[in-house]
Parts: structure tokens; sequence; C-alpha cells
């Protein structure tokens, strides 16, 4: 499919859907919306399977791993070399991610698709769009426009393949030093914010650190004037292809018709412009936590997504997603447990301070 294609056929979720699941929760013994944010997820979900009755039993997390040119500019501790270990241990399953899904059983799908350095390991998938990575785009584009679409249906092309395995619960993952620095840009352009207020210290930065990188960005918008209605063309200019991965794992997964969960910034700032593509992929989103970085609110709250945990996590890698998936799991046993029926004891009803 073009990627034309692929926003034409998306479809909004299911508002009939939707209400059956609120029916089904308001017959749960128990008082009614106490589980909160967490009963709101599963109605979500509901309207996303167009069925109140569903399962997420089947989890994978996608990280996407790539490497950003601008990290000759300084704008981090660390080299590209880390991205390849960190992609190795992943393929390895021995990485933070990995670890915490084994405990939330989900598989973890790792994919190379633009990293400097190649690991060459059964346990990662090869999509990789250029290798070496992005350009610096203080100086250049990062990637052409033909680059940018091609990393965008990769991720679509891997939600559908993995929800033809079987998957029925997407989450997103990154793997990639210097990606909060194309995040930062890429939330800059669409939030019509300044990267001052954008910009974080990532996985760590010093004040001289910080003002490098927020220089660079200031450099980069000033350079290619990047089109805030293009999602395309701020990915191709300024983002990276770990963002336009995970961009198109949201297409897919709208596409598909199951739920996503977002991580952090990077992977928040990927979703909105798989919004700015395709505003029914919105629909599709759920959010796991708040980011540390300081566009974490900005982004959560253009997305209309409220996050399940904040816990200062910046790990990175699909972390923050994983962590939440036992919730939902828990959740979900409690939408399918006993009735006021089965309990035998009258229903609540609705009061003022229920709404």
């Amino acid at each position: 499919m073009t990627l034309q294609e692929v926003v034409a056929a998306i479809r909004p979720a299911d508002p009939a859907a939707r209400k059956q699941a609120e029916i089904q929760w308001s017959n749960v013994g128990k008082p009614l919306g106490s589980l909160g944010l967490l009963e709101d997820m599963v109605v979500r979900m509901a309207g996303m399977f167009g069925t109140a009755d569903f399962s997420i039993a089947n989890k994978a997390v996608v990280p996407f791993c790539a490497d950003n040119g601008v990290v000759a500019e300084g704008v981090t501790q660390s080299g590209q070399e880390v991205t390849a270990v960190v992609a190795g241990n992943m393929a390895r399953r021995t990485s933070s991610v990995c670890r915490m899904a084994q405990v939330a059983g989900a598989q973890v799908y790792p994919v190379d698709i633009g990293m400097a350095y190649a690991v060459d390991h059964p346990g990662i998938a090869q999509r990789c769009v250029r290798r070496g990575g992005t350009g610096n785009f203080v100086k250049e584009l990062a990637m052409t426009r033909a680059e940018a679409e091609q990393a965008v249906l990769t991720g679509v092309e891997i939600a559908r393949e993995l929800h033809g395995q079987g998957v029925n619960l997407l989450a997103m993952g990154e793997m990639g030093i210097g990606n909060t620095t194309t995040s930062a840009a890429v939330l800059t352009v669409l939030l019509g914010s300044t990267p001052r207020e954008m910009t974080g210290r990532g996985a760590g930065l010093s004040d001289e650190g910080l003002k490098r990188k927020v220089k660079a960005i200031e450099t980069a918008l000033a350079l290619h004037q990047p089109d805030p209605e293009d999602a395309i063309d701020i990915l191709s200019k300024v983002g990276g292809f770990d963002l336009a991965g995970l961009c198109g794992l949201a297409l897919g997964a709208a596409l598909c018709r199951i739920p996503v969960l977002l991580d952090g910034l990077i992977s928040c700032a990927a979703a909105l412009l798989a919004v700015k593509l395709c505003p029914a992929a919105g629909d599709y989103l759920l959010a796991s936590h708040l980011s540390a970085e300081p566009a974490g609110w900005p982004v959560l709250n253009a997305l209309g997504v409220k996050p399940l945990v904040q816990a200062g996590m910046r790990l990175g890698e699909g972390t923050g997603a994983v962590a939440v998936m036992p919730m939902l799991d828990m959740a979900m046993v409690v939408y399918h447990g006993d009735t006021f029926d089965d309990l035998q004891i009258e229903a609540y009803t609705p009061q003022a301070e229920d709404f």
C-alpha cells in the first residue's frame, strides 16, 4: 500500500462498542468508575477493536533503532556506537525493555531502520532505510522525502505483520542516540513552540550541552523551514528514521484496528506526526507514562491522551509502555469479572460526583 492508501483506509474507533464497554463496566460488582483511567482505557480499546468483547493477551513492543547525524553538534553524552550496543542487547533479549517485557508477557521486536553500524543478529529485523543514519540537520536535510515515506511505510508494514501473527496490543519503543534532539525539533514545529521550551537534557547533558542542543535545533529550523502542515516534510528535514518508523507503527495499528501504547517523548512526537497525517489515527493511541522531558505534557495534551503513571521515567526502549501492560491486564480481569447479579448485591447508581 502507498502512504496515501494507508491514510485513506483508516477508520475512526467505533462509538457503539465504546458504549457497550461502558455498560459492561457499570455492571461489574464494584463502585462506579473506581478504576479511573484504567476503565477509560478499556472503553477506548473496545472502540478500537469494534467490540466490547476483546483480548489484549498477545502483546509486542517494537523498538525502532536508528542514528542521527546531529550528534556531530555535541548534543549528546554518548556516541553512535551506543545505539548499536543497545540494539545488540535487544537482539539478544538482555536489554532493559526485554527484561521488563518478559515479566509483562510481551514479545520484543527490535528493528534496525537506520543505524550507523549494523548488528548482525537474527534477533533484530533488518529494515534499514539508510546505513549511517540521518544527515546532520544543522547542515543538510535529515533524509529525503522518499526516505521519510519509506521509513513510515516500514512501520506500517511491521504493524500489519505482527497483527497477522496474532498480536493485539502494540507498544512503541526506540533506541537512537540524539533522538531527543530530533523529537524536540519536530515538536517545536508541530506545537508552534520554541526550541528552548521543547528541549530537555535527554539522557543527561550539562548546561553547555543543553545550549548546544537548543542552538542546533534553532539553526536547523531556520535553515530548512519545515512546513508545520506537512508531516513528511517535517520528518525529512529535522526528523529521524526511528521517529518515522514509529509514526508508521501508529498508522499501522489504526489500520489494523488495534491499540498502540505510547512510551516517552520520542514515541509521542512520532504519534503526533501520525495524527497530522491522519487524525483518525489518534483514536488508537494509549499513553503509558509522562516523559520527564519539558515537552512531556504539551505533546500529551496535543494528542488528547492521559498517562497512566507519572514516575519520572526516561529510559526509553519502550520501557514505560511495557511497565503499564500488567496494569491493563489487571483492568481486563476486573472488566470480565463478577457482576452485581453474580454477587447478588444491589448495583450502584450514578451520583453527581461520579461525573
